[in-house]
């Protein structure tokens, strides 16, 4: 099979590309410049996509001994993700950036044209397994990645590889030593890649600019203190809310909403940020089979979040979730992927974006 290796100019990526020509498959790597205006001297595991990444990438190739290539993929990362984040901001949602550039660029826009050039499939260093069609967890649970591979469809399923879904990531790292790769002890990325030095309201702050409003308490309705951007919140967040006398209870406070049309964050205490019942639209069903349900499932709301026992029902439009037990601090914006419990590992099931959130009474719960 001819198939096209996803470079990063990490160890995961390198790995995979190693994994994929051992087994058999004509390779070929290719880097993807994602910033117009690439950064050098990557700064521990903060970002990607620097000169350095690029650098590493083609010399992981060299030593793996496939064609390598970079595809400039700048102008559409930046309409599709790095826009689509900041927008998503702006209207009081909570977005993850790595899932939109699974969804639109590794297996959108780099998989169609991989496949116009005549590759069979695209292989990257995610760690989740793939067989069949179905998408697993990792066997390695601190590292798994299934919950951003939730948005692909059967068809980029059906053109996708994943060889380290059965490793852990320090077999990983033990193979890349073995293979003489300079990759092997290269700190893996943490951040919002296009956000390399991790400030993430300063980047909101330049594009959004700032906006004054109110921080409410959400029971009394007392306002409470002033913000500069609703945009430099986010639900659950309790530090940094610039509140200046201590709640009467003596208790923190978080932010328990978001509204930007008149531009308030609403705040109260961390018991009321449970959640019992989420909404989710746009679904996506991996394998093209709606269950309209309701069925027992599990369902996790974060990236590497807690997975909640849900029982799920569907409407073809919405997927909505009724949780068994109380999630937090739940945003809308994030995924909600749906899980059913495997003994050979969970199955992914499908996804659909956060729209809104219930907290039932304790009678209804």
């Amino acid at each position: 099979m001819r198939v096209l290796a996803a470079m990063s100019g990490g160890v995961d990526s390198a790995v995979a590309a190693a994994r994929a020509v051992a087994d058999g498959h004509d390779v070929t790597g290719v880097h993807l410049a994602l910033s117009s205006n690439p950064q050098t001297f990557r700064s521990g595991a903060r970002g990607c996509c620097t000169l350095e990444d690029s650098r590493d990438a083609r010399r992981a190739a060299d030593v793996i001994g496939i064609p390598f290539y970079v595809w400039d993929m700048a102008e559409r990362f930046r309409e599709d993700v790095v826009d689509d984040f900041v927008a998503e901001y702006a209207a009081g949602r909570t977005p993850n950036p790595c899932l939109r550039c699974n969804e639109k660029i590794k297996f959108a826009a780099v998989l169609d044209r991989a496949v116009a050039l005549g590759f069979d499939a695209v292989v990257t260093g995610h760690h989740a397994r793939l067989a069949d069609g179905v998408l697993r967890r990792s066997v390695d649970l601190g590292k798994d990645q299934s919950y951003v591979l939730a948005v692909l469809n059967a068809a980029q399923l059906s053109r996708a590889v994943f060889p380290l879904g059965d490793s852990t990531k320090d077999e990983v790292r033990a193979e890349a030593a073995r293979r003489d790769l300079a990759v092997a002890d290269k700190p893996d990325s943490h951040d919002i890649c296009f956000i390399a030095d991790g400030d993430t309201q300063g980047f909101l702050n330049q594009r959004l600019g700032s906006k004054t409003g109110d921080i409410v308490d959400a029971a009394s309705g007392e306002v409470l203190g002033s913000h500069s951007g609703a945009h430099q919140f986010t639900i659950g967040q309790r530090h940094g809310l610039g509140i200046g006398r201590p709640a009467a209870d003596g208790k923190p406070r978080y932010v328990l909403s978001i509204t930007p049309v008149d531009n308030t964050v609403k705040v109260g205490p961390r018991e009321a940020l449970d959640v019992h019942v989420v909404h989710a639209d746009r679904p996506v069903w991996l394998d093209g089979v709606e269950r309209e349900g309701p069925f027992e499932c599990q369902v996790q709301l974060r990236a590497h979040g807690e997975v909640h026992d849900a029982t799920v029902t569907s409407d073809g439009d919405t997927i909505t979730a009724r949780l068994h037990s109380p999630a937090k601090g739940v945003a809308a914006g994030q995924a909600l992927v749906v899980y059913q419990p495997d003994p050979e590992g969970d199955i992914v099931l499908a996804s659909a974006t956060i729209a809104r959130t219930e907290a039932l009474a304790p009678a209804d719960v």
